[in-house]
């Protein structure tokens, strides 16, 4: 049996003496908050929804290696997105089984809106899953209708009050299976003023009664480009009587820090050595990637990054050899049309390598390669200035995107911090 008492979030004396790292690897989502504006990706932003980089299972397991190494207190392994662990439910399970298959001491939790979940319960018990978060805003359909602005459910977008109920189902039937099974159950429940902050303790005494453990009251953050951005933040006098009104139901999680995706380290001290050791492992360098060695270049002449990637009906492939870059070879595009077929066929012909520098590129084509391992880089100028970039790290000033730092189109900042 796993000792949870060392999970910092479920048990408060363990907050300072024990950390978590949470794993990236579920980039998909299967609702649309009205609060959520996952885009955003920001190193100073710490809220759900939020990471640097993304992992595949097998780089999830290194990463945990390399992160147990640097900080031997991180006792919890999560996943909480940064979309939602069931709604990518395949790298879900495959990372939990090779890590817990290495790591079977460490405590394994998941934070999911409850879609998807409920099949996956009996092997999540098997696997070594001992604590599951359940968001769970509302148990009345025409408040929770407010709150989401779709839900994908059983392959169909469902609005309003449909929607509402279809997660409601889901959530509540999920935790009286995860009590079954002996899975002790976390709610938390976004408090949003004028939508369910009065509401939110008939969501404490519903999910008592079905077994819930524990209950966390969240405080709104408004976040810019979604339909509550105008939302003032809760009072702290909203909070505490949220929570005041909840507590005789349910015992109360008070010192939550609403953690990115990617939170690695103790309770509000994320360990920066894990964090650059994400990127590390997220985006290797080609030199020592044996498997991508080669770097993809989207150009017109061989000189500069100056073609937009749906233009492209070549595409360079450049590898360093002896400190020097050199053009290995031109390989032909897929021919437009198809839609995502076109990119995933782009994606395979570039497995070899380890990222693609292009002067622009469309949503669609960014996902699939993104999803393929590939480091998708826009920017404009010489080749040779991506090629530093990419195989010796040095600054890129011709720059047009900082993927993984800048906070989106609204941020002012430098790609830097927002400090």
């Amino acid at each position: 049996m796993k000792d949870t008492s060392k999970h910092p979030c479920f048990n408060i004396e363990a907050k300072g003496k024990y950390g978590r790292v949470h794993l990236p690897v579920a980039p998909k989502c299967n609702i649309q908050c009205n609060y959520c504006n996952r885009k955003y990706d920001c190193v100073n932003e710490s809220r759900p929804g939020v990471t640097s980089a993304l992992l595949t299972p097998k780089k999830a397991l290194a990463y945990v290696e390399e992160v147990k190494k640097i900080e031997p207190r991180i006792t919890v392994v999560g996943i909480a997105g940064p979309g939602d662990p069931f709604a990518n439910a395949e790298e879900t399970m495959e990372s939990i089984r090779l890590i817990n298959e290495k790591f079977p001491d460490m405590i394994f939790c998941l934070s999911t809106n409850g879609l998807n979940l409920y099949d996956y319960i009996d092997e999540l018990a098997e696997v070594g899953v001992s604590h599951v978060t359940l968001t769970i805003n509302a148990i009345d359909p025409a408040i929770t209708a407010k709150i989401y602005s779709w839900v994908r459910y059983k392959k169909r977008v469902l609005h309003k009050e449909a929607g509402a109920q279809a997660i409601l189902d889901e959530q509540l039937r999920c935790i009286t299976k995860l009590k079954e099974k002996n899975i002790i159950v976390k709610v938390n429940s976004i408090i949003i003023p004028g939508v369910n902050d009065h509401h939110i303790p008939e969501v404490a005494k519903k999910v008592s009664e079905l077994g819930a453990d524990i209950f966390n009251c969240i405080p709104l953050i408004p976040t810019e480009e979604t339909l509550f951005a105008d939302k003032d933040k809760p009072p702290k006098e909203m909070i505490e009587a949220v929570r005041e009104g909840s507590k005789d139901y349910i015992p109360q999680m008070t010192h939550c820090k609403r953690c990115r995706a990617d939170a690695v380290g103790l309770l509000g001290k994320d360990n920066d050595m894990c964090m650059e050791k994400l990127q590390t492992i997220a985006f290797p360098k080609p030199s020592d990637d044996k498997d991508r060695p080669y770097v993809a270049v989207a150009t017109h002449e061989g000189l500069l990054v100056n073609l937009h990637l749906g233009d492209a009906d070549e595409i360079h492939i450049f590898k360093e050899i002896d400190d020097k870059y050199k053009l290995h070879e031109k390989r032909k595009a897929p021919k437009p049309g198809g839609g995502d077929t076109r990119w995933k066929d782009l994606a395979d012909s570039l497995s070899d390598c380890n990222a693609l520098l292009v002067s622009g590129v469309g949503p669609s084509p960014l996902k699939v390669l993104k999803n393929s391992e590939l480091n998708v880089i826009e920017m404009s100028g010489l080749i040779n200035e991506g090629l530093n970039h990419i195989y010796k790290g040095t600054e890129l000033k011709t720059v047009k995107k900082r993927d993984m730092f800048k906070c989106g189109s609204a941020c002012s900042g430098n790609g830097l911090g927002c400090g």
